[in-house]
């Protein structure tokens, strides 16, 4: 596809045609395989999945621009989680089991018991940096999403040190290749290019934490740190905290909430703003996870007291 970058209205099938590396992609984002002739549009709305956040990634990963979508942080780390559930539970048993096959392992073959201790300790690292991201970053995202800011811990101090775990890999291929004598190589180069795919797999990976996660992760802490010093220099903290809470909304989002305040339901609000229901239902999954409310009654309340809707509007909608 010769197009800048891929959009919410070409087909999944124009997206793998173009680069088939993206099953992964799509399996990550836990999207049923069978979507047809179906847009990303369609197929990200029957499935639960914030457009821009599907579209950023896929254009990321195929050299494409993905500059100016809306990152769903959600979204996101779900995708994360699911790829580092993918590295630890199948790509790299599965390498571990072919290798087993394609050499002569015995405990008494001393080269061999190293081949394979090397690459038992390289997945024990993957698996710590891996659940260092699940349970330490992830966690700090969505207590950021939930308005708490933590002033000893911001995420530069995850990048700086934040690397993308192929080099490793990478030295045992070029061990096999350049230094492991063995003939009848079947099963070792089909091993050796699962490797390949593999290391490929976490420069991909990084890519996606480096150039999407990291910077939006920076953007949310910077507008809460931001909020946080008005409300201690401000008398009327509530207000501002209140407008802090706001800020994090997109300005889809907003209008979102305006059309519920006003009693529009989901297709009346699709048709308004030229979105699929599928779409809106995701806005409105994303709203009650960001701001913890989830009744009708909440976002109506939400939006007076942030002035996105007049009292009047909301009177006429319950009239």
């Amino acid at each position: 596809m010769k197009q800048k970058a891929y959009v919410a209205e070409n087909t999944m099938r124009e997206l793998i045609r173009d680069n088939n590396m993206l099953l992964m992609a799509i399996s990550r984002f836990d999207i049923a395989f069978g979507f047809g002739e179906g847009t990303v549009a369609e197929v990200c709305g029957a499935n639960g999945i914030d457009v821009d956040t599907f579209l950023a990634v896929c254009n990321l990963l195929s050299d494409k621009d993905y500059v100016g979508l809306e990152i769903s942080l959600p979204t996101l780390m779900d995708y994360l989680k699911r790829a580092h559930t993918t590295f630890l539970d199948c790509t790299l048993p599965k390498i571990r089991y072919n290798l087993l096959s394609a050499i002569n392992y015995s405990d008494s073959n001393e080269v061999t018991f190293q081949l394979i201790k090397f690459f038992d300790d390289y997945v024990e690292e993957v698996k710590r940096h891996m659940d260092y991201e699940n349970n330490v970053i992830f966690s700090y995202v969505e207590h950021l999403l939930s308005g708490q800011i933590d002033d000893g811990f911001n995420i530069m101090h995850f990048s700086v040190n934040h690397g993308h775990m192929a080099t490793k890999l990478k030295d045992l291929k070029d061990v096999f290749v350049y230094h492991y004598k063995q003939k009848d190589n079947a099963r070792l180069s089909a091993v050796l290019f699962d490797i390949i795919v593999c290391e490929k797999d976490f420069m991909s990976h990084f890519e996606v934490e480096r150039q999407l996660l990291v910077p939006e992760i920076e953007r949310l802490e910077s507008k809460l740190r931001n909020g946080y010093v008005d409300v201690l220099e401000s008398e009327e903290a509530d207000e501002v905290g209140e407008d802090t809470q706001l800020s994090l909304l997109s300005n889809r989002e907003r209008d979102i909430i305006r059309c519920v305040a006003k009693g529009m339901s989901n297709k009346e609000i699709a048709d308004v703003l030229c979105l699929s229901v599928h779409t809106v239902a995701t806005h409105r999954r994303n709203l009650a996870s960001k701001l913890g409310i989830h009744s009708t009654a909440g976002i109506i309340i939400f939006a007076l007291l942030h002035h996105l809707v007049e009292l009047e509007d909301v009177s006429k909608s319950q009239g």
